[in-house]
């Protein structure tokens, strides 16, 4: 048996639209292809968060932001090779779920000379079935992985003139990219509904709106890449209120670098048609409005 090696490590696991980022081990560490999850081994005196952080930019130039809790995972292997010597090592894992910007760059790798010569994304399930050959580390660290979950409650503006709906539609950072939705987000903290969608109509249309009465209430669950690019499981209730432009509505202002990318005035019967893709919430607060019919039911 070698001389005793103990080395602790911090790593992130790191998903996005059912894929995962890897990082290809160097030749020196691999004859054939192999890959791991992007990260490295702690500096002296390095925070772990701070080391992982680290390691995912050298590996994969890719800026990372990591949640509050880690796994650990122990590897004791007492007859292996460091260095071109024989040693009894173990390797302490400390393992992030982490999460990088949905305009993020094609990954690739910064640091010269270092453990890693590739970064990709590459799909779950070829991780899974071993088409995509990894480190055991890659698959206990998605064994053990747990979807990031959020309930959201958010207000809506149901704004209505002659046969038409105000609109936005959801850019690349939202859930439901290219769907249209009613205007509308998130209640922030404290912020009564109503003011919520006055807010909110003005950052994503331009318009001053007063708000009447509560619509309808609806709920929706969804997997997929959140705004922050994080992977997530959203229940989302959405508040729909009635509301109105103050005076004759002025031009349409497009949000800028926010989850909405257009705003339109739709014919509702383009949305009973199907002509313009919507999220349930439109459909749903427009048949309790009265607005529009529900499908027929098809009979064969």
């Amino acid at each position: 048996m070698g001389e005793q090696v103990q080395r602790v490590a911090a790593y992130a696991v790191i998903l996005r639209d059912g894929c995962i980022l890897l990082s290809r081990l160097a030749p020196r560490l691999s004859r054939g292809e192999l890959w791991t999850l992007p990260g490295g081994g702690l500096d002296h005196g390095e925070d772990p968060r701070e080391a992982v952080v680290r390691e995912v930019y050298e590996e994969t130039g890719l800026p990372v932001t990591v949640g509050e809790t880690a796994r650990t995972f122990s590897l004791h292997l007492p007859d292996t090779w460091r260095h071109g010597r024989r040693a009894n090592a173990h390797s302490l894992r400390i393992v992030y779920e982490g999460w990088v910007p949905v305009d993020a760059p094609e990954p690739h790798v910064v640091e010269v000379g270092g453990s890693t010569v590739d970064a990709a994304w590459h799909p779950v399930a070829g991780v899974l079935d071993g088409s995509v050959p990894t480190v055991s580390l890659v698959r206990e660290a998605l064994a053990a992985h747990e979807v990031f979950r959020l309930q959201r409650v958010a207000a809506y503006g149901l704004v209505r003139r002659d046969d038409t709906v105000l609109l936005t539609r959801v850019s690349a950072r939202g859930f439901h990219t290219g769907l249209w939705s009613l205007p509308g987000g998130g209640i922030d903290h404290g912020e009564r509904p109503r003011d919520a969608v006055t807010r909110e109509l003005l950052e994503e249309t331009g318009l001053v709106c007063t708000v009447g009465e509560l619509v309808t209430v609806d709920d929706e669950q969804v997997r997929g890449t959140a705004p922050s690019g994080r992977d997530e499981e959203l229940h989302a209730i959405g508040l729909v209120f009635a509301a109105q432009p103050v005076g004759e509505p002025g031009e349409l202002v497009t949000e800028v670098g926010g989850t909405t990318d257009a705003v339109a005035w739709v014919p509702v019967a383009d949305i009973e048609s199907g002509a313009v893709p919507v999220v349930p919430l439109v459909g749903s607060a427009l048949r309790v409005s009265g607005r529009t019919a529900p499908p027929t039911p098809h009979t064969g």
